[in-house]
Parts: C-alpha cells; structure tokens; sequence
C-alpha cells in the first residue's frame, strides 16, 4: 500500500530540508487544515514545493538579510564595549591598554587640550598629563559612562557613538561628552579612529552650584598637542551643544545648533560677565561661532 507523502514522511527530502522551520513543523499531530492559517500554511507549502529554486533563493535571501542585522548588532555592541572599556581604562590608569583601544593613526581631543594623532600619542598624552600606568595611592578617577547612541556604516566598516561619562575624580566633578567614531581593521577588530571628549561641566568638590570652572581657553599643561583644539567652548553655568553625528530620529532632519544654541552665557543678557564671556569662546573653524542670540 502507497504511503501519502507528508512533511514528516515527505517523498522528496531534499526539498523540504530547505523550508523554514515553521513549514517542517506546522503538520505535527493535525489531520487536515481546518482552519484558514492551515490552509495558509499548505499553500505556501505547496508553493515551495512546486518552484524549490525559488523557494531556496528567497531562504538565502533572508539568511543573508538576518546575518547583515546579527552582524550590525554585533558591531554595535563591539562599539560600544570599546567606549565603556575605555572608561574602565581610565578609572585605574591602564594607559598602555587604553592606548590600544585605538587605531594606529587615530585622533584624541580631550576638553581644550588640543588633537593628539596616532596612537602613540595618546599613550604620551596620558602618560605625561596624568602619570605612569596604574592607580596612584589617594586617587580616584571613577569614569562612569551611559546613554549610548551607536551607529554603523551601511558598509560596515565604520561606527558612531554618542555618550556621556560622569567622572567622579579626587580634584571634583566632571561631565565629558563623547562624540567618537571607531573604524573595523583588516583583522576585523573595532578600535577607535577619533575619540572627542569636550567637557559640560566641571567644578570642584563644592559641587557644580558653588563652584562651576567655566572653561575660556585651552589647557596648557603638557605635552603640547599636535593640532589646536576643534572648538573653544564655554563649560555650566554656560552650555555647549556637542553635534550629534546622527540625524533626528523621527523627523530625519539634522540638527545643527545655531548661534544662539551653540553655547550662550548662562547670565542675565547685556550684563558686562555676559558680553565678556561671548567674546571668548568661538569655535576654530567658524562653522559654530559662539555669540550672542540674535547675531
């Protein structure tokens, strides 16, 4: 006696080896369709059946289209372990590691410090500025990091990220914002190509309401950097708008901060501390002047 073929007995395995898991495994332990999502489930069954080329193509479509997402999630999570490891970093002094969280011609804008290129620069920055590696007896530099907004090329090859740090160090508070791109070698490993970390707010252990350190002028301490900084900016009570390396997330449109966003002293408007504080900060490029609103 002939045996009907079914999706567990099938007569041609090789065909539905290749269908998705949920056309193998619909059948089991149902007799007939009787109702429309059977139906459904055998029509479509039916239809794989009779073009298999077809049907393979359009499972190699979705496997390829599911491996480009796992692997874009995958990169996004690389990015961003990268920038929360960085902070680890620096809570203990690891600068030798940290320096290799960076590509080889890699840029580090730190505050007003300036640029530093390559990544043996940025092991001399931090050697220099803050010491020799490991955590100094009676210091402490808690680099805490959080809102991460990542993206990923469409190549793959480069990734964005935004953040905030809140760093809890013995000389006080501070409250860098990061703006960072990281680049995916060869090799396949994510280091970062350009980490920009300009400071909000900084103030000593008073706290930010007795005692805010408006930053007007870039930092002098060595070593000296290779390029001057991308932007002098005004730090709380005046604001600065980090721009964001991504677009409005519903409207699409991109924000660029005019003049009267870009970073206006938090004073009483026409008082002689906020007509001084304007003429300071001013970014090097033009592109973001800082002045008064309306100008």
């Amino acid at each position: 006696m002939m045996r009907k073929a079914s999706i567990q007995n099938p007569a041609h395995p090789e065909l539905v080896e290749g269908l998705p898991f949920f056309f193998r495994h619909a059948r089991k332990g149902k007799s007939s369709p009787s109702t429309g999502s059977g139906r459904a489930i055998l029509l479509g069954l039916s239809l794989a059946l009779a073009t298999p080329a077809a049907a393979q193509d359009t499972i190699e479509q979705q496997l390829d289209q599911l491996d480009r997402r796992i692997t874009r999630l995958e990169d996004m999570n690389a990015i961003e372990t990268l920038q929360r490891t960085y902070g680890y970093f620096v809570d203990k002094g690891q600068w030798t590691h940290l320096s290799n969280l960076f590509a080889e011609d890699a840029t580090l804008e730190i505050g007003g410090k300036g640029i530093f290129v390559g990544r043996e620069r940025v092991l001399e920055y931090m050697q220099t500025a803050f010491g020799p590696d490991g955590a100094p007896m009676g210091i402490l530099v808690n680099h805490m990091q959080f809102q991460p907004v990542t993206h990923i090329s469409e190549d793959g090859r480069e990734g964005w990220l935004r953040g905030r740090a809140f760093v809890m160090a013995s000389s006080g508070w501070g409250l860098p914002l990061y703006e960072d791109a990281f680049e995916k070698g060869e090799d396949g490993v994510w280091r970062i190509s350009r980490l920009t970390g300009p400071f909000t707010m900084y103030t000593s252990w008073a706290g930010w309401g007795e005692n805010a350190l408006n930053n007007t002028w870039p930092d002098k301490f060595d070593p000296p950097p290779d390029l001057p900084p991308s932007v002098v900016y005004l730090t709380y009570p005046a604001y600065y708008i980090v721009p964001f390396h991504y677009p409005h997330p519903v409207t699409g449109e991109v924000f660029e901060a005019g003049a009267a966003e870009a970073g206006a002293y938090h004073r009483p408007p026409g008082t002689a501390e906020q007509q001084q504080s304007l003429t300071v900060g001013r970014t090097v490029n033009g592109s973001q002047p800082i002045m008064p609103p309306g100008d």
